[in-house]
């Protein structure tokens, strides 16, 4: 099915962009895309930025879309028309990729004529939410494995398509060293990595015939799996594999176990590979794994080397949805605020202010964007009146930033249990604007 990206919005979006256009509503409007709270996680990590900027350089509404909007309510010949021609033309300001962030704090900043900024809301929450959610689960996973190599598994579990491939581009981002999404190879030059599946043993009814087909159909990439029936049994078979492939120069890279207890598996298929020679020949652990049960089975010293993470990466299984909120700041250079009952705003233009000291991050300030406030403004530009500032960032400059911000991190946060949160101030500035406006409003 192919999707219609312009489409990629809800109906409100089309009707509020009309209506401001009845109206002559179509001065500067500022929209801020921020997290509401962080449940789960002690820091957040902004990602999908580059799909964003995609977006909005790209928006278009072809003749296929405007007769399906035509037909609905608000279709009428002059918004068709100005849907006809319509370009984004507007400025973004926002994190870096690969920067941390913390709840109430501006990830991104849209400043563009109101219909224009309104149009965009829903499909940047969408590519933005997601990718901030899964580098976010997918940097605890990679502070679980403490050096051990991960792998993205969750195409087969994702919520459709382009969530399995954007999961993998994600958890890149965050310190995977690869992933089994093929076309998540093609789109980001990620690293590819795959075994067998459980099938393959199966369909040739003897272990050994299976594992000496694959490994000699596949030289570069012999990995077996091995606990389609007994594992530690099929951990000797592999050992009597390998010197027959030897002679014909293949060599094993590794085994991989999906299933049981992973720990007791672990150490006694490294035992028998140990004994039959093979002590180079890795262990890769796969099946339902997740940061906690990656943990675990590092501090206990399983002679793992590898894993795969699929579903409870590619669904964030644990917490899978961030409170994310895209809300008007700023409309023909006076600032707005929404008061309503637990999701009321913090008004104006603003900028994030980040302070450290000995080589660690001490605290941000969420202030006015022309306030004069101490520590480095973490928004930048990346886009002006419709265009990108600065061609794309390479995947490994993220994933560098990410790792030194990380490093930043006070200790307690770089751990999984939850600390206690990192202060975040709103400055007085903005404390005061938004008791003026209180103030009016009544």
């Amino acid at each position: 099915m192919a999707l219609h990206e312009g489409l990629l919005t809800d109906l409100y979006e089309f009707a509020m962009a009309r209506t401001y256009r009845v109206e002559g509503m179509a001065e500067r409007a500022v929209f801020e895309l921020f997290v509401r709270a962080q449940p789960g996680r002690n820091f957040l990590v902004a990602a999908g930025l580059e799909q964003a900027l995609d977006y909005l350089e790209r928006l278009r509404f072809d003749e296929s879309d405007l007769a399906f909007l035509r037909r609905q309510t608000f279709g009428t010949p002059d918004f068709i028309d100005w849907l006809r021609s319509f370009r984004f033309e507007g400025d973004v300001d926002a994190l870096p990729e690969g920067t941390v962030l913390f709840p109430n704090e501006p990830v991104l900043r849209v400043s563009a004529p109101l219909p224009q900024a309104q149009l965009v809301e829903t499909r940047l929450l969408n590519l933005v939410h997601f990718q901030t959610l899964i580098a976010s689960k997918a940097v605890r996973c990679v502070l679980a494995a403490r050096g051990r190599a991960l792998i993205d598994y969750g195409l087969r579990r994702a919520h459709g398509a382009e969530a399995g491939v954007l999961a993998a581009r994600a958890s890149w981002i965050a310190g995977f060293a690869g992933t089994a999404t093929v076309e998540a190879g093609r789109a980001f030059g990620l690293p590819l990595y795959g075994t067998m599946a459980h099938a393959f043993v199966q369909a040739h009814g003897d272990e050994t015939a299976a594992f000496l087909a694959f490994a000699r159909a596949n030289p570069g990439n012999a990995i077996l799996l091995i606990d389609t029936y007994d594992t530690v049994a099929a951990a000797r078979k592999v050992v009597a594999v390998a010197r027959t492939l030897a002679a014909e120069g293949i060599a094993l890279r590794a085994v991989r176990i999906d299933s049981g207890d992973l720990d007791a598996l672990a150490r006694a298929v490294r035992s028998v590979l140990d004994e039959g020679g093979l002590r180079e020949t890795r262990i890769i652990a796969s099946g339902g794994l997740d940061e906690d049960s990656i943990d675990a089975l590092v501090r206990a010293g399983s002679p793992l080397d590898a894993f795969g993470v699929g579903s409870a990466l590619a669904c964030a299984s644990d917490h899978p949805v961030l409170d994310c909120a895209y809300k008007l700041q700023s409309y023909a250079g006076g600032a707005r605020r929404k008061r309503s009952t637990g999701k009321a705003t913090w008004p104006g233009i603003k900028q994030v202010f980040r302070r450290a000291a000995d080589d660690r991050y001490a605290g941000d300030t969420v202030a006015l964007a022309d306030e004069p406030i101490d520590g480095k403004p973490l928004l930048v530009p990346v886009m002006r009146a419709g265009h990108r500032v600065a061609p794309p960032e390479s995947l490994d400059a993220i994933r560098a930033r990410l790792r030194s911000e990380v490093d930043a991190l006070p200790t307690a946060l770089t751990q999984l249990a939850i600390a206690p949160p990192y202060p975040v101030e709103i400055s007085p500035a903005i404390r005061a604007l938004a008791a003026q406006l209180d103030a009016a409003s009544r």
